[in-house]
């Protein structure tokens, strides 16, 4: 990459139909852009139905403008792996062929060094019986596909929903990540109550919950994985007793699902790369928005101003600016 610019970089993974490959890491912090497109074969400017013969070399692909600062490269490896069958040589899920392999495409040194240490890592951890075995390779040119595959899960909601639903993709996932031993390895690093709001979802008290009053400046961040969720100069007393933000930091980092538990009606929160239960979302919150986000306490862990550099967050002291 060149110096000048090094505030933005590209990632490029093959995983697969690429329609699926966009949304897990659209509209995340520090992702500028995904685009879907072809790549890793011996012709020029290939469409989808030159690829689709297995003549071209090209695999399905999508390539990433990011940030490093706030989505580093690690963290696109992880998300890479959790979408794939890293296993699988002769494509992904009902799509076979070579144009549906999976591969990692280093853009640099340094990406190749973090590709190779992270797919050494996964293969280490035994989550997987069978051999790793997606290719690292250089990257080359890339051809952006045709409009009509761009963000495809938007632009053919109902479409994309049914052909990701029948490929098997999703029932892969849940399979191999977030299974029963990723559980009892969460259990034993999270105190019970944690545990059971994040992965039952379940409420803690009003009242009795050990940030409902802190009036300290500070992140409060995903006590799963670190992701920094909510910020000081957002929380408000609601009197519910339980911490309230009128906003996140990142509303890419935030999920909103349909709750209808309990004879209810409502909106839970949920954090979008760790899946954790956060709490729910009301509309009596304070002018303009009037949102709400009312969180529970132990799915967030609070980080004093003064600890931010120290802890990895140092990006975001310019947001307390009372005492900068």
């Amino acid at each position: 990459m060149k110096d000048a610019d090094q505030s933005k970089q590209l990632a490029t993974f093959a995983g697969g139909c690429f329609w699926c490959m966009v949304k897990p890491f659209d509209e995340l912090p520090g992702i500028v852009s995904v685009v879907s497109g072809y790549t890793g074969g011996r012709t020029e400017n290939p469409t989808y139905e030159d690829v689709g013969t297995e003549t071209t070399g090209h695999a399905e692909a999508v390539q990433i403008t990011f940030q490093p600062e706030l989505f580093p490269y690690e963290r696109l490896l992880e998300l890479f792996w959790q979408q794939i069958d890293p296993t699988d040589p002769g494509g992904q899920f009902h799509d076979r062929g070579h144009s549906y392999r999976t591969a990692i495409f280093v853009h640099n040194e340094e990406q190749r060094l973090k590709a190779e240490a992270s797919k050494r890592a996964l293969q280490d951890s035994g989550r997987f019986k069978r051999p790793i075995v997606t290719e690292i390779v250089p990257a080359g040119l890339f051809y952006p596909a045709e409009d009509y595959h761009q963000n495809y899960y938007k632009t053919h909601r109902r479409e994309y929903n049914l052909y990701r639903e029948g490929s098997g993709r999703d029932d892969y996932a849940r399979r191999n990540w977030n299974n029963r031993k990723d559980k009892e390895q969460l259990r034993r690093r999270l105190t019970e109550l944690q545990y059971r709001v994040t992965q039952n979802n379940e409420t803690e008290p009003a009242f009795q919950n050990e940030y409902w009053n802190n009036d300290r400046e500070g992140l409060y961040v995903d006590v799963v994985n670190g992701d920094p969720l909510f910020s000081s100069e957002d929380k408000f007393d609601s009197g519910t007793g339980w911490p309230s933000f009128s906003k996140p930091l990142d509303e890419g980092l935030i999920r909103k699902e349909a709750d209808l538990s309990d004879g209810q009606v409502r909106t839970a929160l949920r954090a979008r790369l760790s899946k954790s239960h956060l709490g729910h979302l009301f509309h009596d919150g304070p002018e303009p928005s009037l949102l709400h986000f009312r969180i529970n306490s132990a799915s967030i862990r609070f980080i004093p101003m003064e600890d931010l550099e120290r802890e990895g967050y140092g990006r975001y002291s310019m947001l307390f600016s009372r005492r900068n």
